[in-house]
């Protein structure tokens, strides 16, 4: 890599997590131009629907060790 991709490297690395997740964001951004300015609306629209339907008794809540054993056996 460059002398200058190196100094980047090494001040992100002095940067706080919230500044790091922040320049994350950013760079992912220019990576990936196509992403939909809606998405995290509707992100946000499908968790609200879901949470909504928990609390109507319409879906069942698993506990987090079991959701993430079972992600990661479709993963294998």
């Amino acid at each position: 890599m460059s002398a200058l991709f190196d100094e980047l490297e090494k001040q992100a690395r002095l940067l706080t997590p919230q500044q790091k997740a922040a320049l994350a964001r950013i760079l992912i951004e220019e990576l990936d131009p196509a992403t939909d300015s809606q998405v995290e609306q509707l992100w946000i629209a499908e968790a609200q629907r879901r949470y909504d339907a928990y609390l109507q008794g319409e879906l069942e809540s698993l506990p987090g060790d079991e959701v993430l054993s079972r992600a990661r056996g479709r993963l294998k």
